[in-house]
């Protein structure tokens, strides 16, 4: 049986929506393991997600309609980001050409504005703190993935997702290029701090002074606790798929729409993001938690990686 690209199109969105929360469930349940503890059942993020939309929605007086449309602009967004990466094929779907990474990267830092704007709108001195900090930070990082893209141009001559995967694809020894590496180090430094890994101090605990990405919706709660909670989830799942298929190992993905093709495909993905859970979460029992202050120098390092690609293309080792 044979799908439409238009419905392998809308699969991929609809698998990274799916999926993503059991893949941030499974890096938390594998990271308690680490530390020694039950931990939470990797189905919970589910879970969680059904009882934050069966609550109602209270709100601090005051706050304007960015407050209320932020979690839902927020999750369109990044679910956009799926429709320009390769998540299932290896062959650019209909809209696969309508953006390229730096497109996406826009997209998944207007989300981000998004959440810091509606935090902003609250009064909340924690979450107007968590939003100030993850501008503050992201002045950094933003640049970091200006580089990485213009690395991935200056080696396939364009930024388009699906010609580095196919790049990389062509050979082992395109994957060991000196540009290609530190290009791969810098993007997944930027996902560790985009998901709130190494340098954050609770990604997943109660410590208001040490939150970014869980004090910007200390306000928000239902269904938009919830929303937030799955754009975070798909945010994540988003980084690891760009990192994996279009960086590390763009292999396992359908090369036709054949459903025998298609549904391997997506097992393929969810395993290799799970697969990235694991690297990320054994790093994060591994090395000792940042202060807030050392996190710049954390995402400095990542943006010498990226000139340091840069400058190793042209100096003959790209």
């Amino acid at each position: 049986m044979m799908l439409s690209p238009w419905a392998v199109q809308i699969l991929q969105v609809l698998t990274v929506l799916v999926f993503s929360p059991g893949v941030s469930g499974f890096a938390a349940w594998l990271e308690a393991r680490l530390q020694g503890r039950r931990g939470p059942r990797i189905l919970q993020p589910y879970y969680t997600l059904a009882k934050f939309f069966s609550k109602e929605i209270v709100a601090p007086e005051g706050v304007g309609p960015m407050f209320f449309l932020a979690p839902v602009m927020s999750l369109a967004l990044v679910l956009t980001v799926p429709m320009l990466i390769p998540v299932l094929t290896s062959y650019a779907l209909p809209l696969g050409y309508m953006g390229d990474i730096l497109g996406g990267g826009i997209l998944l830092a207007a989300s981000s504005f998004l959440i810091a704007t509606a935090a902003g709108e609250t009064g909340n001195g924690y979450a107007q703190l968590a939003a100030s900090r993850s501008k503050t930070f992201a002045a950094i990082t933003e640049p970091v993935v200006l580089m990485v893209v213009f690395t991935v141009a200056l080696i396939t001559t364009t930024d388009l997702p699906y010609v580095l995967g196919a790049t990389v694809r062509s050979g082992p020894d395109q994957i060991v290029r000196p540009a290609h590496l530190l290009a791969s180090g810098a993007l997944f430094m930027v996902i560790l701090f985009e998901t709130a890994r190494i340098p954050v101090e609770t990604h997943s605990g109660t410590i208001e002074l040490g939150m970014i990405e869980e004090g910007r919706g200390f306000e928000h709660s239902g269904p938009l606790q919830a929303l937030l909670m799955w754009s975070s989830a798909v945010k994540q799942f988003v980084f690891y798929t760009i990192f994996c298929n279009v960086f590390v190992a763009p292999w396992g993905m359908a090369s036709t729409g054949e459903v025998t093709a298609v549904v391997p495909a997506i097992f393929a993905i969810v395993g290799k993001g799970c697969l990235v859970g694991v690297v990320v979460a054994v790093l994060d029992n591994m090395f000792a938690k940042l202060r807030l202050y050392k996190i710049s120098e954390f995402v400095s390092a990542a943006f010498l990686f990226a000139v340091l690609a840069v400058v190793t293309l042209f100096l003959g080792g790209g």
